[in-house]
């Protein structure tokens, strides 16, 4: 049979829940806080750019065209700045003991839309080690295209700079403890109606009514050891109101 839960019963089902709600919750946000800063090494990215320039002696007739025609060549020209034979060169002028496919994955080449500018940004856990590797890919870059495209149109626009106290751009703490926050949120409030859900034991007289179908007619009060030794001493005229204290807010068994 097809069971519906009220929006009531679902703001029933949080507030019983909440302590351990609001624990997911804040558990997820301090894990992932104290992954972010001690588990995650930071990273510092740097840029460096280049434009792909119109032939020279070109009249202003055909520029509109060399122009169009310069931007097709940059993605020809963003494929080329992370091929072996440009980065083999990079790992040779910097000295450096890795691939081409692992100083690959350090790099990002892009460009704007409509534009003649070709980005090259490294990313390194120096930010020194990310300027060096940025400027020194555009330079090999811009010295090897000559060859292999028979062009000469590529110019250096910008070259990266190492600052000091430069800023991590990886990882991102704050975004990583909002998004541990809303899983923990998530986690935790499913968690709360899937506890619910599993637990079928009877707690009230409502629960009694809803399971078997009939009203309840009456309640057996629950009494422990102590309620029968205080109830062997009862004196009807003395201790009346001390014996009706003790048996007030006692768990009640439903019949």
């Amino acid at each position: 049979m097809e069971e519906t839960i009220s929006l009531k019963e679902i703001f029933a089902v949080l507030r019983k829940r909440l302590l351990m709600i609001l624990s997911l919750i804040i558990a997820f946000a301090a894990i992932a806080l104290l992954i972010s800063y001690f588990l995650i090494t930071p990273t510092y990215k740097a840029s460096a750019s280049v434009v792909v320039n119109q032939e020279e002696n070109v009249d202003v007739s055909s520029l509109n065209n060399a122009i169009q025609s310069n931007i097709s060549l940059i993605n020809t020209y963003k494929i080329v700045m992370t091929s072996p034979v440009i980065l083999d060169e990079v790992a040779k002028e910097m000295n450096l003991s890795l691939s081409s496919d692992a100083i690959a994955e350090k790099l990002e080449v892009a460009s704007e839309a409509d534009t003649q500018i070709i980005t090259v940004t490294a990313t390194d856990i120096s930010q020194e080690a990310a300027a060096d590797l940025a400027n020194t890919t555009v330079e090999v870059f811009q010295k090897e295209i000559p060859e292999l495209m028979n062009l000469e149109n590529v110019k250096t626009l910008s070259l990266a700079e190492a600052v000091d106290n430069p800023s991590a751009t990886s990882p991102n703490i704050l975004l990583n403890t909002t998004i541990a926050l809303v899983l923990g949120a998530m986690v935790s409030i499913g968690l709360a109606f899937l506890l619910e859900y599993l637990d079928n034991t009877v707690k009230t007289e409502a629960d009694v009514e809803k399971r078997i179908g009939v009203p309840v007619i009456g309640i057996i009060s629950h009494m422990t050891e102590e309620d029968m030794q205080t109830n062997n001493h009862y004196n009807p005229r003395e201790k009346r109101s001390q014996v009706r204290r003790d048996y007030n807010g006692q768990k009640k068994k439903t019949v």
